[in-house]
């Protein structure tokens, strides 16, 4: 109370010194903030200001104000100080929470005890901070401060974090506000992982989630991996097998790493053509040779490419997209072209370095139903297809059939596979193919290159035309097979008819394609 009478007094003596007799107190401009003034936030390098004066000094700080206010011989210059200093008593009183008092503090010399240099060359900025509001919110600034290796440093230099980012980060610190958008959310979540701030990281993660498209999934399946946020990979993964075609296009695709190509190349579950994956490859080795400072011939892409290449799966392409596209690009080995021209051509299929398996833009579990409720011996083939009509109750999608092998042990068949729409007899999918059988009454898998699209209620044919021995075929058919879901209990009801015309005597009763393999 004797200190603030003395501060009363002192300003009172000041205004009569002045000449002010206007009863409002002298508007005076100083040169720099001073310790604990109302001081604006300064952010260059190059910026002036005392530091703060630690809150234990205070009190102190008050006592000898006053003392020296109470003097006879006090000077205008001395007065002049306490009148700046005389609103600081006064900030704490406006605001009504903690969250506005820190909040206020935030990029403010205000009892700044620590500042940062953020960023590099011409960009540094000189950030005004506060150890004990940084420790209670970072687990690595507490230990930066208060930890066994604590720095004693009222300067802190920050050159891989970038001065928005890192006031993103402050301000959420001080206040819980988050302030992040398309040009600053990667930098933002870089910093946030490095000082350990989940709830922040999370919010970044949660906009990236909002903002994610097909222009932009591989840029951000690059920046999830790198920073280990495996839910946001997902995501893009997601995306981009939805819109593969678009993902594949973006300008950034051609940007993202080597280890990002392999991962997507790898999925069963894309949904665009292999000569597209082939084309988008190439696009991607062009731009790697370029960063990599390699001049951009077939070698050399197929250097960059490395395993990915082998991801690229040949035998799913039609013989006319091999021939007019990876088998001119010099980019395979003549012993892969023959090899691969061979594989669509004969059977039995020689072997190849390239995955055979189609991909299949579907996710969820694969499902099969089988029509026959027993196996016998000797059903023929002379070139006429076995066929069976069908319509289900739901939308599926059919990705291949279960077929009967030979009755005189291990065989090689070549075979055709389709699936048409019965009333307008348009061809929906087919395979040119051939497989393998052991001899045994097992049903051997055939499968279409892509997924063929079911609609519910209305009439399919299916179609298998085999070259090879007599084989195995089904007895004691069922018209209705119904497929429950173990997870869901959706049931999937099949309906098969026979198909009136050359079948090769296929019917509901008995015959060839007893299984269909589908997705729901």
């Amino acid at each position: 109370y004797k200190a603030m009478k003395c501060v009363v007094y002192a300003y009172a003596r000041f205004k009569m010194a002045a000449g002010d007799n206007s009863g409002r107190p002298p508007c005076l401009n100083f040169p720099g903030p001073g310790p604990l003034g109302n001081s604006q936030p300064s952010n260059t390098a190059a910026a002036t200001g005392a530091m703060a004066t630690p809150a234990s000094n205070m009190a102190t700080t008050a006592a000898s104000n006053a003392s020296q206010a109470s003097a006879p011989t006090a000077t205008p210059a001395a007065a002049s100080v306490l009148v700046y200093r005389e609103p600081v008593y006064n900030w704490q009183a406006t605001k009504s929470t903690v969250k506005e008092r820190f909040a206020f503090l935030f990029n403010n010399e205000v009892l700044s005890d620590v500042h940062f240099l953020v960023g590099k060359g011409m960009g540094v900025q000189r950030i005004p901070a506060h150890r004990f509001v940084l420790a209670v919110g970072s687990a690595v600034f507490d230990a930066m401060f208060n930890g066994g290796m604590a720095t004693t440093s009222t300067e802190i230099e920050l050159p891989d974090v970038e001065p928005a980012a890192f006031l993103a980060l402050l301000k959420f610190l001080y206040s819980d506000e988050v302030q992040i958008g398309p040009e600053t959310v990667m930098t933002t979540l870089y910093t946030a992982k490095k000082y350990a701030v989940p709830a922040l990281e999370a919010h970044c993660v949660e906009f990236l989630k909002k903002n994610l498209r097909a222009d932009n999934a591989f840029m951000l399946l690059t920046q999830a991996r790198l920073f280990d946020e495996p839910q946001l990979a997902s995501l893009c993964l997601e995306n981009i097998d939805k819109n593969t075609g678009d993902a594949l296009a973006a300008e950034g695709f051609t940007d993202i790493d080597l280890d990002t190509l392999v991962a997507v190349l790898e999925r069963d579950t894309l949904g665009v053509r292999e000569v597209r994956l082939f084309g988008a490859a190439v696009r991607w080795a062009e731009a790697e040779a370029h960063r990599q400072q390699l001049q951009p011939t077939p070698e050399n892409k197929r250097k960059v490419l490395g395993k990915a290449l082998t991801l690229i799966r040949f035998p799913l392409m039609t013989i006319e997209e091999f021939a007019a596209g990876p088998a001119q690009s010099s980019i395979l080995t003549d012993r892969e072209v023959v090899s691969l021209f061979l594989h669509f051509t004969v059977n039995p299929k020689p072997r190849v370095d390239f995955i055979d398996r189609p991909r299949c833009c579907l996710r969820g579990k694969e499902c099969s139903i089988t029509r026959f409720g027993q196996v016998e011996s000797r059903w023929g083939y002379s070139g006429t297809s076995d066929r069976i009509r069908f319509s289900v109750n739901r939308r599926i999608f059919v990705v291949g059939f279960g077929l009967y092998g030979s009755i005189h042990g291990p065989t090689d068949y070549q075979v055709n596979i389709q699936i048409i729409h019965t009333d307008s007899n348009t061809v929906l999918g087919q395979n040119d193919t051939g497989f393998s059988c052991d001899g045994s009454a097992n049903t051997f898998r055939v499968m279409f290159k892509e997924p063929v699209e079911i609609l519910p209620n209305v009439n399919y044919t299916a179609c298998a035309t085999l070259k090879g021995p007599d084989s195995h075929y089904g007895t004691k058919g069922m018209r209705k097979v119904t497929h429950e879901s173990s997870s869901t209990g959706t049931k999937t009801c099949f309906t098969f008819c026979y198909a009136a015309g050359n079948n090769n005597g296929t019917s509901v009763e008995d015959g060839q394609i007893p299984e269909v393999i589908f997705y729901t």
